[in-house]
């Protein structure tokens, strides 16, 4: 059986200062890959990252980009290749929420923020990395979006709509790119333990722990980045010889329904 060892392969992982995009690009460290850490904001929390996976033996630096922004992203992959080499890993992970309201309701420019940040942002890094990911026999490219794709709830439309369209494009490039080596997959978490999970659990129920939320979600608990992590690593690996263009619910056999 083939191993998830990712020994002399290069990973960005966008948003990967906190939350999800953190646990994921611990897990492909552990595995063996130099991780690109992309952050927008938080400088401190992009170091403890890069901090805990050079402490695995892995290299790693952080980069500063939004993945709106064309000038910086392309600066950041250009600077990648110089400091860690050729990416032949790259995760769309960068999100934001949406404020839930309904479409009536919903400011124009926080519709424009959010699909610029799940839709074409995805779309800008892939188009960027591309050159390089085409350079190996193996490359992999992983979209992560929402079990929300699945629901489309009310009050929701900007989030939505991002992470369908990033749910599209990840489709599209696994035929496209078919022929040059890279497998294209979609990872899709239901609420994780993460900031924006925990502002959208508080935001729906008052609470401030995501935690008791535990009880009513399958196997006793709300899924956490180690869940989703597992997910990608096994999609990036040599363990996934022949799959692409899929999308995998990390929901824990079924959606909890907390409102």
């Amino acid at each position: 059986m083939a191993e998830m060892n990712l020994t002399g392969r290069v990973a960005l992982v966008t948003g990967a200062s906190r939350g999800i995009g953190r646990g994921i690009a611990l897990a492909l460290a552990k595995a063996g890959a130099d991780i690109a850490v992309n952050y927008t904001r938080d400088e401190a929390a992009a170091a403890e990252t890069v901090a805990a996976i050079e402490a695995l033996g892995r290299k790693a630096k952080a980069y500063r980009a939004s993945v709106t922004d064309e000038e910086a992203c392309a600066a950041m992959v250009a600077a990648i290749e110089a400091d860690l080499g050729p990416l032949s890993i790259l995760v769309n992970n960068a999100g934001i929420a949406s404020r839930g309201r309904s479409v009536a309701d919903t400011d124009p420019a926080e519709l424009e923020r959010v699909i610029g940040v799940h839709a074409l942002g995805p779309h800008r890094m892939s188009r960027l990395a591309l050159p390089q990911l085409r350079q190996h026999k193996r490359s992999d490219i992983i979209v992560i979006s929402s079990v929300a794709t699945l629901g489309n709830n009310a009050n929701g439309a900007p989030y939505n709509m991002g992470k369908a369209a990033g749910e599209a494009l990840a489709l599209t490039l696994a035929k496209e790119e078919m022929r040059n080596g890279v497998r294209v997959n979609i990872v899709s978490p239901s609420l994780t333990v993460s900031d924006m999970g925990s502002k959208l659990s508080r935001a729906v129920t008052g609470e401030e722990d995501i935690h008791h939320l535990d009880a009513k979600f399958p196997f006793g608990r709300v899924a956490l980045p180690e869940d989703v992590a597992a997910a990608v690593l096994w999609f990036v690996s040599d363990a996934n010889p022949y799959c692409s263009g899929q999308k995998l619910n990390i929901d824990g056999a079924g959606m909890a329904t907390f409102r």
